[in-house]
């Protein structure tokens, strides 16, 4: 009993690596984003940083416009990245998990 007790705490601490260098990882994975018309571009990291923003010279003339569609464009981007965060975290998160009985909830 206090072996497998062991294994899993052992189990969870490598777990608990594995989403921390998955994190750092992530901070590598660039995700772009634009509005419909190109207008306005986002680069932003699977962990949700921000990296770059470009604007089309056009935009510059109307400041609410501006403000909308870099809304819009950064709620996309956000979006994606958290969705690619989700995905990833999950995954190690999962296969790290402890085979406990009656605790099948990831399955």
């Amino acid at each position: 009993m206090l072996g497998d007790l062991m294994g899993m705490m052992g189990k969870i601490k490598e777990t608990q690596e594995k989403v921390a260098a998955t994190k750092l990882r992530l901070n590598t994975v660039l995700i772009d984003e634009k509005s419909n018309d190109d207008l306005v571009q986002i680069t932003i990291t699977a962990n949700r940083e921000l990296k770059e923003i470009k604007i089309d010279d056009s935009l510059l003339q109307d400041k609410e416009q501006l403000e909308d569609y870099l809304i819009l464009t950064l709620n996309k981007a956000i979006a994606r990245a958290t969705k690619v965060n989700d995905t990833e975290i999950g995954a190690v998160a999962k296969e790290g998990m402890p085979e406990i009985p009656g605790m099948d909830m990831f399955k």
